[in-house]
């Protein structure tokens, strides 16, 4: 398999996921619909889930560019791409760090001053957008630390961006064919923190719904190795049933899924995504975008 069918495999099974799981992202259980359940008012009508592109794609769709455009890879032009995105109102569901970043990246404040920090930087918007980065021959931890910085300037979100920085490379590289166990690929090459500790953790269970009880929220001490976790699975129970855990688990299902199809996408190609789940995604309008991305990237042999 080439460079390129494994970048469009993590491009697009990743957009798959974060489609898929944003129809089912903090939905209530369905216990909640119990029969014995007394509505006042009646009944409300049941949702129905759309697939819909949000910010997971959209900012990975934004990385692909930078990377596309630009001989060097400043990480000024990476705050500037992604503050152009903000101000055209190309994002969807973006989270309150990255609001926070964008916002004052707009009345002029430095990338490297704008990332919020403490406990509540630990989000996963920063491991979500890195993933074209892990195609980028030579990148350093430094640069995935800065482009991390930018909207969360945290160790622990910027250990979660590393992570799916190395998986998806593990992918490329051939050290992980599926058969591997990724978690353990994984822990020895990245610092000590709490997301490391939670690897560890859950490195030998098999059981994605024992994993999601730790937690399944945007934290991404629970977010990271969740998806991680479920891209271990691919050989066991493929991507659509990973997808479906993910939508079980519940919490922040788009960006779970996403990052796992990611680094599933990577290891397959675009040849091995189901036909019935690349169809639903071919339906969005958005689907043009992230194809003539994709074919950019390609056309300028970055991948």
């Amino acid at each position: 398999m080439t460079i390129s069918e494994r970048f469009e495999g993590c491009i697009i099974c990743g957009a798959i996921g974060d489609a898929y799981g944003s129809a089912y992202e903090n939905l209530a259980k369905s216990d909640s619909d119990d029969a014995n359940t007394f509505y006042l008012f009646g009944k409300p009508e049941k949702t129905i889930p759309q697939w819909k592109i949000t910010d997971d794609t959209q900012l990975t769709l934004a990385t692909c560019e930078v990377i596309t455009e630009n001989n060097k890879l400043k990480t000024e032009y990476f705050a500037q791409k992604y503050l152009n995105y903000f101000k055209q109102r190309r994002i969807t569901g973006i989270g309150a760090s990255t609001l926070k970043a964008f916002q004052e990246l707009e009345v002029g404040g430095h990338w490297s001053q704008v990332g919020r920090k403490g406990e509540y930087a630990a989000g996963n918007g920063a491991a979500m957008r890195i993933a074209p980065i892990a195609f980028v021959d030579k990148i350093t931890r430094d640069q995935i630390r800065e482009i991390s910085n930018i909207t969360h300037n945290n160790d622990e979100a910027y250990v979660g961006a590393l992570c799916v920085t190395l998986a998806i490379q593990a992918a490329i590289e051939k050290k992980w064919t599926g058969k591997e166990n990724l978690i353990e690929l994984l822990i020895d090459q990245i610092p000590d923190t709490r997301l490391k500790d939670r690897l560890i953790e859950i490195k030998d269970i098999d059981n994605l719904l024992e994993i999601g009880e730790k937690g399944n929220d945007g934290y991404v001490v629970n977010s990271v190795p969740l998806a991680i976790a479920s891209a271990n699975q691919v050989t066991k129970i493929g991507i659509e049933g990973i997808f479906e855990q993910l939508i079980e688990i519940g919490g922040d299902t788009d960006t779970n899924a996403s990052i796992a199809g990611q680094i599933v996408g990577t290891l397959i190609g675009r040849k091995g995504i189901p036909a019935s789940l690349m169809s639903k995604l071919i339906e969005l309008d958005q689907f043009d975008w992230i194809e003539k991305t994709i074919n950019d990237a390609i056309i300028k042999n970055w991948v």
